[in-house]
């Protein structure tokens, strides 16, 4: 006989002083459990019976791939990238933002990674595809994809962010969403060769003090890279620039996230300028030139300078800076009552590693040091902690972030005093959000800070 089939006689007393038993546990559990007590009562919800049997206990559910390549669940439907139509005149040369609200971790998944083209995203063969090297080479070089697998591995957890990164606060423009303010910013991991080794097996000639990576998309994106002695076109240098260490860290990318590229991040391969702006990450890479000087191309002149106040602007300011921001409370997640709570966020820098994140939740009077999250990688996001107890009054949240080279994130009125507010690109500034009473959360600028 099957074990499903026994059954066995039942003692209604003994029952009763079980399920008796039971509910007592459940209640001294509860109240010597600290952490679990907080929680019940923030959610209002401390049970005091067993949980009843959900429908899902009663069914069979999907077997092995039933779903080749697996999808997030029905539930986390509104978990996407999303646009601003009004943003650009088509969504050709625009950009989709990702939802860091709705994220948990450091990493971001492929799929949510931000997308920012200048022509569209291409689908390439590629058994065809080809990557020159030349230049100021001694050898020049043509690689298939697998060409470039042969050589060593590298990879690295490193974000990226579009400079234009929360451009639309410059001139008041204030969303009210974390994924339009600062979702320009994505972090995963990526893996392919170093180009270093790239550079060893051309032969680079000491006279290159540049290069330029060029893509295979209908835009042919072009963005001028500095290397060790480096001057701008009139015989400058690069200051705010460490060519000396940033350019042992790039790599010509083939996957992410243990995965191959996806086609809107690059596929089959990309450049990855880790810790600068992500336009320098040229996606569908098809060359890599060698020069002594920059190339000063149409974005580098049209696009990505920056705006100063005297009217004039800045160019080559390729770093992006130290950055961080809130996540929850935030516009996206609003709170639910006053209670325990725990403000959480997100910072990074392209100089190196976060180093300290600072948390205020009166609009910047005083300043509390959060917790940072294990892993704390350079030029990778770090999360950031910090309990709040929420007495249901308005409160103005906001986070103040220090790198390891002991650069620390400005306030925007540090920001327009130096620049004005005609700028489009490397908005860094301390980002606030209003909790109002009933637990609305929304965007606002505190200028006189």
């Amino acid at each position: 006989m099957s074990e499903k089939n026994i059954t066995m006689p039942v003692n209604i007393d003994e029952q009763a002083e079980a399920n008796q038993t039971r509910r007592s546990f459940l209640r001294k559990s509860v109240a010597v459990a600290g952490g679990a007590v907080i929680a019940a009562t923030a959610a209002g919800r401390a049970a005091a019976e067993p949980l009843a049997i959900p429908p899902t206990n009663k069914i069979l559910g999907r077997g092995v791939v039933s779903i080749p390549y697996g999808l997030p669940s029905k539930f986390e439907a509104h978990v996407v990238r999303r646009n601003v139509e009004w943003l650009t005149p088509d969504t050709i040369a625009s950009i989709s933002f990702t939802p860091l609200q709705d994220l948990e971790g450091i990493i971001t998944p492929s799929g949510l990674h931000f997308e920012r083209h200048h022509g569209g995203a291409v689908d390439i063969d590629p058994s065809t595809h080809r990557l020159v090297i030349h230049g100021l080479v001694e050898k020049p070089m043509i690689f298939t994809i697998e060409d470039l697998k042969r050589f060593p591995q590298k990879s690295g957890f490193w974000f990226l962010e579009c400079p234009a990164n929360g451009a639309m606060e410059w001139n008041g423009v204030q969303m009210d969403s974390v994924q339009f303010t600062h979702g320009m910013v994505s972090c995963t991991e990526w893996v392919g060769v170093s180009l270093l080794d790239l550079m060893k097996a051309v032969g680079v000639k000491k006279e290159a003090t540049w290069f330029f990576g060029e893509g295979a998309d209908g835009a042919a994106l072009q963005r001028s890279v500095p290397l060790p002695g480096a001057k701008d076109q009139f015989g400058k240098p690069i200051s705010d620039f460490d060519a000396n260490t940033i350019y042992k860290d790039i790599i010509v990318a083939y996957a992410q996230n243990g995965e191959a590229l996806r086609p809107e991040n690059g596929y089959p391969i990309r450049l990855i300028v880790p810790g600068c702006e992500a336009n320098m990450s040229v996606k569908w890479l098809r060359r890599i030139k060698f020069v002594d000087k920059p190339l000063v191309t149409y974005q580098e002149t049209r696009h990505y300078t920056d705006g100063m106040k005297d009217g004039r602007f800045r160019q080559y300011t390729l770093v992006n800076e130290t950055n961080s921001v809130v996540t929850f409370p935030c516009p996206d997640k609003k709170m639910s009552g006053k209670g325990s709570y725990e403000i959480r966020g997100l910072a990074w820098s392209g100089r190196g590693k976060v180093k300290a994140v600072d948390v205020s939740v009166d609009g910047g009077k005083t300043w509390k040091e959060a917790k940072l999250v294990d892993p704390v990688f350079s030029k990778c996001f770090t999360r950031f902690t910090m309990p709040w107890e929420w007495d249901g009054k308005e409160a103005l949240v906001m986070s103040r972030a220090m790198d390891e080279t002991g650069y620390v994130q400005p306030t925007l009125r540090q920001l327009i005093d130096e620049r004005g507010t005609s700028g489009i690109y490397h908005k860094n500034s301390i980002q606030t959000w209003k909790v109002q009473a009933n637990g609305e959360v929304h965007n606002v600028q505190l200028r006189s800070l």
